[in-house]
C-alpha cells in the first residue's frame, strides 16, 4: 500500500465489501479527527492515507484494539484520497491543538509532510510513521513498515521459478513515477527475476496507480501490443485483479504467470481462485500495534524505539501460493486467508 506510496495500497480493493468503521472510532474524510472509545489519559492520533482502503481500515482497527488494551485514547483521521497531503497536514494540526501526546501517520506525501511533523516534534509530540517512510526519515522517531524491496524480490523470484527454463516476456504494471513504495517493489522484482530496467525481456510497462480499473486497461493495452506476454509484475493486488480480468478475457489465464504484493483477503482469494499465481503478504496490524506501544512508552517515560540502519523497523512479508516451488518459503492460501487483512471471504 502499500503499495502510495502506497498509492499502491491506498486504492480500495473493489472486490471487498468494506467493513463498518470500528465502533467508537470515527474519522472525517476531510482530514478532521474523531474520538476513539478508549478513555485513557494518553492521547494518541492516527492519520492514515485514506479511510476507505481495507488495508488502512485494518490498521486503524488494530491501533484501536491496542489503545484499548493499554488504556490510551485514540483519535483517528485520514486524507481524502491517496496523495492528499493537505488533509493530513490539517489533521496533524488539529491533533496537536487537541492535546495528543503522540501521532502515528502513513504519509501521503513523504516529503511535503515533513515540515508539519517536525513542528509537532518541536512541541514535544512523539511522531512515528507506519507503512511509508518520510523523506530521509525526517520528522519521525521511528517507522514500522514492510521491506518493499524484499517483497518485490519474493514476487520476482516466484515468477522466475514458475517460468522455469522459459524466457520471460514480461509486462510490468507499475504504480507511478517517484513514489518510494512503487520504486522499491519495482526494483526488488527485477532483482528477483535477475533482470534490469534495460533488459530486453521487458515487453512493456504501464502505470496503474495501484487501481483495479487502470490495471485492467493497462493489461489490455500491453496484451494488444505484445500478445506473447507470459509473465506479469503487479504493484499490488487491486492492479493484479484488474489485470487478471484482462488476461481471462483474452483467454490467457493458463499461459501467463502473474505475481503481486499486499496480502489482502481479496488478493489471497484471487490466488486461491487461480487468478494470481502468488502474492506477498504484509502485516499492517503489526505496524499499528507496535506504533501504539511505542507511543505509550514514550509518553510514560521518554523511551524511544531503536531503529536499525535501514531507517525502518521491518514488520515482515510472507509469500502466499497454492503452487509452492523449490527453494522458496511459502504458505498456502488456507494460511493466507486466516492471516489476511480486510473482509474474509
Amino acid at each position: 500500500m502499500h503499495p502510495t506510496s502506497r498509492t499502491v495500497r491506498a486504492v480500495a480493493l473493489t472486490a471487498l465489501a468494506l467493513p463498518a468503521l470500528l465502533a467508537g472510532c470515527t474519522s472525517e474524510k476531510s482530514g478532521g479527527s474523531g474520538g476513539g472509545s478508549s478513555g485513557g489519559d494518553i492521547k494518541i492520533g492516527l492519520i492514515t492515507k485514506t479511510d476507505s482502503n481495507p488495508y488502512f481500515i485494518s490498521m486503524r482497527q488494530a491501533a484501536q484494539a491496542e489503545a484499548d488494551k493499554v488504556g490510551a485514547h485514540l483519535t483517528a483521521a485520514a486524507g481524502t484520497a491517496d496523495g492528499d497531503n493537505d488533509s493530513q497536514v490539517t489533521a496533524v494540526q488539529n491533533m496537536i491543538a487537541s492535546g495528543v501526546k503522540a501521532i502515528l501517520i502513513t504519509p501521503n506525501d513523504s516529503k511535503a509532510i515533513v515540515p508539519t511533523l517536525m513542528q509537532a516534534q518541536q512541541q514535544g509530540v512523539f511522531v512515528a510513521a507506519l507503512d511509508t517512510q518520510t523523506d530521509g526519515n525526517k520528522g519521525v522517531a521511528a517507522t514500522w513498515a514492510t521491506d518493499n524491496t524484499k517483497a518485490g524480490e519474493q514476487q520476482g523470484a516466484y515468477v522466475k521459478a514458475a517460468l522455469g527454463s522459459t524466457t520471460p516476456i514480461l509486462a510490468m504494471l507499475d504504480l507511478q513515477p517517484g513514489v518510494s513504495v512503487g520504486d522499491q517493489r519495482h526494483a526488488g522484482f527485477l532483482a528477483g527475476m535477475g533482470l534490469t530496467d534495460n533488459s530486453p525481456e521487458i515487453a512493456g510497462r504501464q502505470d496503474t496507480g495501484g487501481d483495479q480499473g487502470r490495471g485492467q486497461t493497462a493489461m489490455e493495452n500491453l496484451l494488444q501490443a505484445h500478445p506473447d506476454i507470459n509473465s506479469v509484475y503487479t504493484i499490488n493486488e487491486p492492479a493484479a485483479i484488474g489485470a487478471a480480468t484482462a488476461i481471462a478475457n483474452a483467454g490467457k489465464t493458463n499461459a501467463i504467470v502473474m505475481g503481486s504484493i499486499d496480502g489482502g483477503c481479496a488478493g489471497v482469494k484471487a490466488v486461491q481462485d487461480g487468478k494470481i499465481a502468488a502474492t506477498v503478504m504484509q502485516f499492517p496490524a503489526k505496524m499499528a500495534t507496535a506504533g501504539v506501544d511505542a507511543a505509550v512508552a514514550f509518553v510514560k517515560d521518554g523511551t524511544k524505539p531503536t531503529v536499525p540502519a535501514s531507517g525502518f523497523i521491518d514488520t515482515g512479508v510472507q509469500l502466499i501460493t497454492d503452487k509452492p516451488l523449490a527453494g522458496l518459503n511459502s504458505q498456502d492460501t488456507t494460511w493466507g486467508l486466516q492471516n489476511c487483512w480486510g473482509d474474509k471471504p
